[in-house]
């Protein structure tokens, strides 16, 4: 166990990395398991039904399925990594970046059937991808100043 004092700013990010990629992981799930009351509410603004929107996230292919895993579950691990002010952070962030450019880019070439307006995912999309990019920079930065051992 460490004894020297972590600045107080790792345990800032960090937690808030923790509720922002655990909301990420939630989304994963109920994506997956094809939660209809769950993707109602997501799609209803778009005036696609759920079954749409269920049958849509079942027809990844796998490999776009294990990119969208990759991304979600290190994000997640590497939060609980800077809370645990672990060097390895920083690639598992690396890696999760990596899961993510190819899911969605596969998903934003493929939109859901009957998506006209695809300018609120867009740019729900580039806010996350920002602030992944954001925790992935902050960790390398913290194994630079030796935050994270």
């Amino acid at each position: 166990m460490r004894t020297d004092k972590a600045p107080w700013h790792i345990w800032v990010v960090g937690v808030l990395a923790l509720l922002f990629t655990a909301f990420g992981a939630y989304d994963y799930i109920m994506s997956q398991t094809g939660n209809l009351a769950y993707m109602e509410a997501a799609v209803e603004p778009y005036g696609i039904p759920a079954e749409v929107a269920v049958a849509y996230f079942s027809s990844f292919p796998v490999w776009v399925d294990v990119a969208w895993a990759i991304g979600v579950w290190l994000a997640v691990a590497g939060s609980v990594l800077i809370l645990l002010r672990n060097r390895f952070a920083y690639p598992v962030f690396v890696v999760s970046l990596a899961g993510m450019a190819v899911s969605n880019a596969w998903a934003m070439s493929n939109p859901v059937p009957g998506m006209t307006d695809t300018t609120a995912t867009t740019v729900a999309v580039a806010v996350v991808v920002a602030i992944m990019i954001s925790l992935t920079l902050y960790a390398r930065a913290m194994v630079r100043r030796g935050v994270l051992r």
